[in-house]
């Protein structure tokens, strides 16, 4: 994989818009693991993302901000809320990489039942507070429907120097799509967004059983091999379409 098929900008909708919205204050957290461990985990037809051989797992809380449905504005209190996804990294038959979410932890309870109805996704309704206090931020989260209960923890971050040149950063948020899997198809979502403002960040603390419960034991047990935070961008996602469909026209 070279190094310009992962730091390419992010290529136009040619699809309907069907939703807008601002990723803030976002933290990845990333372990670099084998990519027969996650593969049994990927929808069907699609298989690990790699980057020098190895494929990661990331945990990536952040606040949602003003969601919106179409072209429209954001949606007042039910579109702006905090989240956390467990996620992964794909790759289909027809070359497009995408993000592959294993959970994502929301507060609103409709925009968790929309969301499963809708694409299948497998969101989760939980508590969730993000606050920023003496150049850290923190992030806690608590699920709970459906289980396991009470699943989550806190992660402590200090955001420090930016991001310049750097190819892994770029392979772990460079992500244009998801694939899902949602009535025995396997979907690929479009988005479109702005470069990365990314900073190196410190992990100051990290207690967490969302990646455990997600499928993926044992790995918070050691440190992450990638800490970065953002303070955001904007994003908007096209309508859904088959992964098997090749690039032109989609």
């Amino acid at each position: 994989m070279s190094l310009q098929s992962v730091t390419d900008p992010a290529p136009l909708l040619t699809r309907r818009q069907i939703m807008g919205q601002v990723w803030a204050d976002l933290t990845f957290v990333h372990w670099r693991v084998d990519p027969d461990l996650v593969a049994p985990l990927l929808p069907t037809g699609t298989r690990p993302d790699v980057h020098e051989g190895a494929t990661y797992v990331g945990l990536v809380p952040f606040r949602m901000v003003g969601a919106g449905v179409g072209a429209g504005p954001g949606v007042p209190w039910l579109g702006t809320f905090a989240e956390t996804n467990v996620r992964l990294y794909s790759v289909d038959p027809t070359g497009r990489r995408g993000v592959v979410f294993r959970s994502l932890e929301a507060t609103r309870l409709a925009v968790v039942l929309g969301a499963r109805l809708a694409f299948g996704l497998p969101y989760t309704w939980a508590r969730m507070r993000v606050t920023h206090d003496a150049g850290t931020v923190t992030y806690q989260t608590s699920r709970r429907l459906p289980g396991p209960r009470g699943a989550g923890g806190s992660i402590v971050v200090r955001p420090g120097e930016p991001v310049e040149a750097d190819p892994l950063a770029a392979f772990l948020t460079s992500r244009w799509g998801l694939h899902t899997r949602w009535l025995g198809r396997t979907l690929y979502v479009p988005n479109h967004h702005g470069p990365w403002p990314l900073h190196r960040a410190e992990l100051v603390h990290l207690d967490d059983t969302l990646v455990a419960a997600a499928g993926l034991p044992d790995l918070v047990g050691r440190a992450p091999d990638s800490v970065l935070w953002s303070p955001g961008v904007r994003t908007v996602f096209g309508l859904p379409f088959d992964a098997t469909t090749p690039r032109t026209g989609a």
